[in-house]
């Protein structure tokens, strides 16, 4: 089918129609549909710069050229396509003399310079002995469609991203509930503990003295049976019997150690009501120092076969925040450091403060963090730990957490050294994290 047969016409400038159906001839009416219906039929040489050979006269409406204007020069096609998906085309038009055909979506600059969105299908035509003949193009409009799709992409990434982010709220308010819930347990726990502990305590001083005077009472008999040679002479028989002198010596090691002991554990109930702050839900002035002592204790058990724990405190001045949140965020920071650590290694806890900023540094020397890893360790439900041994939501959490507070978390990691993580805190928060 080659148009350059024909003798082309078109409808006049008011859209009216062409002759009377029953005086029209098969010509006519051929090209009556060609140039009525919704895609710009085209024609082009079938090498070199595809030069139009023909062009459909609804080119005017559509694009606002003039089909003639569209012929006279061979590099109309190519010089009115988008600069950004010309060389997609360009690089693969050749396989339509392979495959017979191509379809391609592209950007077409039209009279005004704006860019219209259209679908262009071409068919490669053989004559009868199999040579390319010319190729044949149909351009149809799809900007609406392209409009439809980025709307609907873009909804498409808003509704994830607000997926995404009730999911972490829903998440962090779990979270907060899990803390609230460990908070009144530890309530409890202390205040079942700190009973018998308190007097257990009272009674092991009341033992200390008792047996202090017990020894003195021994000792005082020892040097009154000295002037009765046989009396003096049990007396040492029982003494040798009962090997005395290391009972005197161990006992008041026991009860040394027995109050230690007590006092540990008064340390550890207090810490984890420091750690909780049942309650404390509201802003608070706070002692990090003192949040981040009592965090040690709560993971003491996590830390204390792994690594030395090195402080290096500065002059911290107190600071208003949610002393239960941050305690969180150095329980999860002091964690993932010690399972960072091989068989051993060194956990160190730096702090300062200048220009109304505090910070706290929570560094380790373990296994440092992958570069590819580093830019997604607080996105929720990332982890690189084994299934069934993390959530991956502790950063997250975290980052969050500090993000109210009106902060940041900076980290800095080289694999096999390891890795720090500096938390920045304001001494004041902004305002509007106070509600």
């Amino acid at each position: 089918m080659q148009f350059e047969e024909f003798e082309f016409f078109s409808s006049d400038a008011s859209g009216g129609a062409p002759a009377p159906a029953h005086e029209a001839s098969p010509l006519v009416r051929l090209q009556y549909l060609i140039d009525n219906t919704p895609a710009i039929i085209y024609c082009t040489v079938p090498s070199g710069d595809f030069k139009m050979t023909f062009v459909s006269n609804n080119a005017r409406n559509v694009l606002g050229y003039r089909p003639e204007e569209m012929l006279a020069d061979p590099n109309f096609w190519f010089d009115h396509i988008h600069p950004d998906d010309a060389p997609t085309i360009f690089s693969s038009l050749a396989k339509v003399f392979t495959e017979g055909q191509r379809a391609y979506e592209y950007r077409f600059r039209i009279h005004d310079g704006t860019y219209l969105w259209m679908h262009d299908s071409l068919r490669l035509i053989r004559d009868e002995h199999g040579a390319p003949l010319e190729v044949i193009g149909a351009l149809t409009d799809i900007t609406e469609r392209k409009h439809m799709e980025e709307t609907l992409k873009a909804r498409g990434i808003e509704q994830r991203r607000l997926i995404g982010e009730l999911r972490s709220a829903h998440e962090q308010l779990q979270q907060s509930e899990k803390m609230a819930s460990i908070g009144q347990l530890a309530a409890g726990i202390a205040h079942e503990i700190n009973n018998p502990v308190g007097f257990v305590n009272s009674n092991m001083g009341s033992l200390k003295n008792y047996v202090s005077t017990l020894l003195d009472v021994i000792d005082g008999y020892e040097l009154a049976a000295t002037a009765h040679p046989v009396l003096a002479t049990q007396m040492a028989s029982l003494h040798a019997q009962t090997d005395l002198a290391f009972i005197k010596e161990d006992i008041n090691d026991l009860i040394r150690e027995s109050m230690d002991g007590l006092k540990r554990v008064r340390d550890i109930v207090q810490a984890l009501k420091d750690f909780s702050h049942v309650g404390a839900s509201e802003w608070q002035v706070a002692d990090l120092h003192h949040g981040l002592d009592s965090t040690l204790n709560i993971v003491a058990n996590e830390i204390k076969y792994k690594a030395r724990v090195e402080k290096q405190y500065g002059d911290l001045p107190p600071v208003i925040c949610l002393a239960s949140q941050l305690n969180q965020v150095f329980m999860n920071l002091l964690v993932n450091a010690a399972h960072a650590l091989g068989e051993q290694g060194v956990i160190r806890l730096r702090t300062g403060a200048a220009d109304g900023w505090v910070w706290v540094e929570i560094s380790d020397n373990g296994s440092g963090i992958p570069a590819e890893n580093l830019k997604r360790i607080f996105e929720p439900f990332f982890t690189t730990k084994p299934v069934g041994s993390g959530t991956g939501l502790g950063l997250s959490l975290s980052y969050g957490i500090v993000k109210r507070h009106g902060g940041r978390i900076d980290v800095a990691s080289v694999v096999g050294k390891g890795t720090r993580f500096t938390v920045h805190l304001p001494l004041e928060p902004p305002l509007p994290a106070k509600g």
